[in-house]
């Protein structure tokens, strides 16, 4: 008589495998120097981001005033019995205020996004 063969598994051998960490997030984890290199990219992307929607505002909103007080006509100006540099400053810089912070966002997004494609291709 010959003994029947049975197959011994673990309840755990069919759940997914885990991913090791590539060897890019390894050394952004352990703080290599490599590992910074990636870090400082990222912020510098960053800051150059921030720093460019700052000088889009300083331009902007500190341009207006400049602008009505060498245009005359435009400081002059009224709409609707409202002067129009009290319009402007007052109500239409928001609807720019909102833009702005949308688009920086979207490339804050964009910008984090392929850091970390960056990162996890091997």
């Amino acid at each position: 008589m010959t003994a029947r063969r049975v197959t011994v598994t673990s309840p755990r051998a069919a759940a997914p495998r885990r991913r090791l960490p590539g060897p890019r997030t390894r050394e952004i984890d352990e703080q290599t120097r490599l590992g910074e290199v990636y870090m400082d990219a990222l912020i510098r992307s960053q800051l150059k981001l921030s720093l460019s929607v700052c000088v889009i505002l300083v331009t902007l909103i500190g341009g207006l005033p400049l602008a009505f007080a060498l245009v005359r006509p435009a400081r002059e100006a009224q709409v609707l019995g409202v002067p129009l540099p009290w319009l402007l400053l007052a109500v239409a810089v928001y609807p720019l205020f909102a833009g702005l912070g949308w688009w920086y966002r979207r490339q804050a997004e964009a910008a984090e996004r392929d850091f970390a494609e960056m990162v996890q291709r091997r």
